[in-house]
């Protein structure tokens, strides 16, 4: 049976070496947690942060993107090259490839894993881009500039497309709906951003499904072969939960940790935070899934508050992300799935626009295209609930905030 130590003897074990992890950790210590931290991560690499591996790392710009933080300082005992299998609640242990281990508390961070191409598994030439070793094995493919195959018009086959044309590869993309960011945005948004391929020097094949991949060779389903020195697979994530099976954790259908405003599992002592987990929303009146990087910034701060006894705000962020492609800054934040009206601020064919998403005349969410003020007020907006002015929204000269309504 498990008994309730004092704070200062309490271990927590967090399972998960990425940013929701890292900044759990430091989170633990900047709030006062005088107990043990474990941090585990699965790969050997001392900690890093992602997004640079879609460009800088990929490049050779940048050897790498480790987190600055010391952990040793910070009195956090970190475990590299840790494999978790499973977690026993009851016994309050995790199992390790080296054996089981105990824990007080547990934070789930394992964030989420790339969805693979059906049937290329194995394949030689085929790659995934979400770890640095994925970033090593393509520098080479970018050096040598191979003809390259992308398959995903979504966030990250768009930056690698970037990457790869600055490299000076040729590269087709394929995408099985009509546009890219199909499954992210809506269509009349989405369609002006098919030309930043072409512009880019790219090719984009739309409505365009893979049948096989070989070595050397992608074949569609229509029966057009397209040569590839290389493939890279961006159809998307899932969270990497397969270890909490027969926990009795709740999880979603999609593999999401069901966690609650505060984080906490369906199990006592248990968080979870970062992409690997969905929390509901009362801002937008949905359970949400964000795998960004802001999400798994900000989410390990409510953690901390609950695992040191104070007690934390509901967390109901404004969800925020950015990308950079085909040289524009692209930004958008909040959740456009409630809105009942949408206005555009500028012309899409341009280099600098934004689309608001309004409801009941408050804003919900915002996309910003080289118009990072937008971005920054937008934001603020959302947090605040303002009413708008949407005559005044729909008019790019005026600020955003200077839109409010009278």
């Amino acid at each position: 049976m498990h008994t309730e130590r004092p704070t200062a003897e309490r271990r927590v074990v967090i399972v998960g070496a990425g940013i929701a992890g890292v900044q759990t950790a430091v989170a633990l210590r900047d709030q006062g947690f005088a107990g043990q931290v474990l941090l585990i991560g699965a790969e050997p690499h001392q900690p890093y942060d992602r997004p640079p591996l879609s460009k800088a790392v990929l490049l050779g710009t940048a050897e790498g993107s480790a987190f600055e933080v010391d952990f040793e300082a910070l009195s956090i005992d970190l475990r590299l090259g840790l494999a978790v299998t499973g977690v026993r609640p009851l016994a309050h242990e995790i199992d390790t490839e080296e054996g089981p281990l105990p824990y007080d508390v547990l934070v789930i961070a394992t964030g989420a894993v790339p969805l693979s191409l059906p049937g290329s598994e194995g394949v030689p030439g085929v790659h995934l881009l979400r770890t640095l070793d994925d970033a090593e094995r393509l520098r080479p493919v970018l050096a040598e500039q191979h003809d390259i195959v992308v398959v995903g018009a979504g966030w990250i086959g768009a930056e690698f497309t970037t990457a790869a044309r600055e490299a000076g590869c040729a590269v087709t993309v394929v995408e099985a709906a009509e546009r890219p960011l199909a499954g992210a945005l809506p269509a009349e948004v989405a369609a002006p951003m098919a030309d930043w391929y072409e512009e880019g020097g790219a090719k984009l094949l739309t409505n365009a499904r893979v049948g096989h991949v070989e070595p050397g060779e992608v074949a569609l389903e229509d029966g057009r072969l397209l040569p590839a020195g290389a493939v890279v697979v961006g159809i998307g994530a899932r969270p990497a939960t397969d270890w909490l099976a027969g926990s009795g954790i709740d999880l979603a259908k999609d593999g999401a940790v069901l966690a609650d405003d505060h984080l906490r599992t369906s199990v006592s002592d248990v968080y979870a935070v970062g992409d690997c987990a969905s929390f509901p929303s009362a801002r937008y009146g949905e359970r949400l899934l964000v795998h960004h990087w802001d999400n798994a910034l900000q989410g390990p701060r409510t953690v901390a508050a609950g695992i040191v006894g104070e007690a934390p705000h509901p967390y109901d962020p404004v969800p925020y992300f950015w990308s950079e492609q085909f040289g524009r800054f692209v930004q958008y934040a909040g959740h456009h799935g409630a809105a009942d009206a949408m206005v555009w601020r500028g012309d899409p064919a341009g280099a600098a626009w934004s689309v608001a998403w309004l409801r009941e005349n408050v804003l919900v969410a915002l996309l910003a295209v080289g118009r990072p003020r937008d971005l920054a007020q937008g934001r603020k907006l959302i947090e605040a609930g303002t009413p708008l002015d949407a005559e005044r929204v729909a008019d790019p000269s005026v600020p955003l905030k200077a839109a409010a309504a009278a």
